[in-house]
């Protein structure tokens, strides 16, 4: 009985209470950083070529409903198609794949953008994204279709949990986010995410978002 009035306790907030507070707090930061917001897009907007906002594919949402999530720039221009296409980054595209779709020392990155991914101020964007629907403030992450195809691959185990992480919206922030970010590989990662999903609720959301501002600050496991 009383997994029962836990289990619908956690849909009426996944369907109604968490949809609230996504939109009220997504209210509340635009107000407390939509300056710093402004600040930062005429710093990338004078500071190197190319679009404020990254120019890269959809991601895959709740369901596998693919999205454009909204970031600022923090590499050059065309980044992400380059480092697929361009010979000259044969090597690089390789690393890329085998560390989890992440790169320690990427060259692509621009000054400004190495700060403001070191502590996760090039997601700020995403609250638009959240207001629209597509995210949730918390939530597991986001993925590229080709990185979630061939991880897939990579990690055979991860197949199992992979609808079960889409079941959900993808989050700004997480439980893998606020365990290691791109410290963890793609195997880890999603077992985490499917652990979010597994244990869903009011009071593990405000814990992970009270522990995301410490990880923006001391930039812990970023790249």
């Amino acid at each position: 009985m009383q997994e029962r009035a836990s289990f619908i306790s956690g849909q009426l907030y996944q369907s109604i209470l968490k949809r609230l507070i996504d939109v009220l707090l997504s209210i509340i930061l635009i107000a407390l950083f939509g300056i710093f917001a402004i600040v930062i897009a005429i710093l990338i907007k004078f500071s190197s070529d190319g679009p404020i906002f990254a120019d890269v594919p959809e991601r895959i949402g709740q369901h596998g409903k693919r999205f454009r999530m909204f970031k600022f720039r923090s590499m050059i221009q065309n980044a992400h198609t380059l480092l697929r296409t361009d010979p000259r980054f044969e090597e690089l595209y390789k690393e890329y794949k085998k560390g989890s779709y992440k790169l320690q020392n990427d060259p692509r990155i621009t000054p400004i953008g190495k700060f403001i991914r070191k502590h996760s101020l090039d997601e700020l964007p995403q609250i638009l994204n959240v207001l629209n629907g597509d995210m949730s403030l918390v939530g597991p992450r986001a993925y590229y279709p080709d990185e979630l195809e061939n991880q897939q691959n990579e990690y055979p185990h991860a197949r199992k949990l992979v609808d079960k992480v889409l079941s959900v919206k993808p989050g700004i922030t997480g439980l893998w986010q606020v365990s290691g970010r791109s410290e963890i590989n793609f195997g880890e990662r999603i077992i985490i995410d499917a652990r979010y999903v597994d244990q869903i609720s009011l009071r593990n959301d405000l814990i992970i978002i009270a522990q995301t501002p410490l990880v923006m600050l001391t930039g812990k496991g970023a790249v």
